[in-house]
């Protein structure tokens, strides 16, 4: 696929960054805030596209902050941008990444590799980043 550098992504959270365990939140899903932070360093912007909202939303918000991913907006297609309620709706991205795409989700890795036909090397030092900085 190869993307050009600056697209907005908007990328799911339950079943997609995390297992899905709503209205908990799941364990993370392999390499997915390296990866997040990695299209985030390469000049993407990301949004958070999720069914939740209120408490359950501000808790998901906060778990990937903790996680070192702030998001560009929240089920909005802009940081100012006034919805209704602020209740969930379609928003415009160039990509859509979620896990109840046709044929479900991918891991990570493939991800990435997909949108930059890069394979990302394993970090030797850190076993639990995936990404060679």
């Amino acid at each position: 696929m190869n993307i050009s550098k600056g697209l907005i992504i908007a990328v799911d959270f339950d079943g997609t960054i995390v297992e899905d365990g709503y209205p908990g939140i799941g364990e993370e899903r392999l390499f997915a805030f390296d990866t997040l932070k990695r299209l985030q360093a390469d000049g993407h912007r990301l949004i958070l596209w999720t069914y939740r909202h209120g408490k359950k939303l501000d808790e998901a918000v906060a778990f990937c902050k903790n996680n070192g991913v702030e998001f560009y907006a929240v089920n909005r297609s802009f940081p100012e941008e006034n919805t209704v309620d602020n209740v969930s709706r379609k928003i415009h991205a160039d990509l859509f990444i979620d896990d109840r795409n046709i044929g479900g989700i991918l891991g990570w890795g493939e991800i990435y590799q997909m949108l930059t036909n890069e394979t990302p090397q394993p970090n030797q030092k850190k076993k639990k980043n995936w990404f060679n900085f």
